[in-house]
């Protein structure tokens, strides 16, 4: 794919209600009927762990078909030393522009842009088979668990420089930005604001089930 054939920048303003459109697109009936995507990403702009540095769309001939973006979070180890990291999410692409390598062009590029930030750890709870191909390893090959040592098969990490984490055990602390989304009547009324879509279950939402309540003990 040729650079040309797309344009990579930042959410503006002119973009917050075709991102949330296209983040509903992306992820509707996708881990669950329905979704909370849209709505997660309208909260999160104005929540204090938004980086909007690293907030950014791909445009394809005028129209936005792709979008990511990343909040503020921490490791700690167990001395109590405090690491600060990026968690990425979500990152967005329309249907009918999906596995066409707009999602790594926006990884790529933010990656790239989260270093010059001097950031060097990146995490993401999603489907290990979309991101592994991007770089992103098991929480546990680099001892980087939730409280309570657990090491969750969704949870993986990924390093912008290699030494950036040394083998000792980390929590993970993400930030509380998407605790609104577990307000399901709020969820709901945001969604009203849209065209109205069906909600179903597919198999994605099985496989995401299995992998976000799976973990690694060996």
């Amino acid at each position: 794919m040729n650079n040309n054939d797309y344009i990579i920048r930042r959410e503006n303003e002119n973009d917050y209600r075709e991102v949330e459109n296209l983040a509903r697109e992306a992820f509707w009936n996708l881990s669950k009927p329905g979704c909370f995507e849209h709505y997660f990403v309208h909260i999160m702009r104005s929540h204090e762990d938004f980086v909007p540095e690293l907030d950014y769309v791909l445009e394809l001939d005028g129209k936005v078909v792709a979008s990511v973006m990343y909040c503020k979070a921490k490791l700690t180890d167990q001395q109590g030393n405090v690491k600060n990291i990026l968690t990425m999410g979500p990152l967005c692409v329309l249907p009918g522009f999906q596995r066409r390598g707009f999602g790594k062009a926006l990884l790529e590029h933010t990656f790239a842009k989260a270093a010059e930030m001097g950031y060097d750890v990146v995490i993401n709870f999603g489907n290990p088979d979309n991101y592994v191909a991007r770089g992103y390893k098991s929480c546990k090959k680099y001892n980087v668990c939730f409280a309570g040592d657990v090491f969750p098969a969704a949870l993986l990490v990924k390093v912008l420089r290699e030494d950036a984490l040394d083998g000792r055990k980390w929590t993970y602390c993400p930030s509380d930005v998407d605790h609104p989304c577990d307000d399901e009547k709020a969820v709901e009324e945001f969604d009203r604001q849209f065209p109205p879509k069906e909600k179903g279950w597919q198999p994605s939402q099985e496989e995401f089930y299995i992998h976000s309540h799976s973990s690694i003990t060996w």
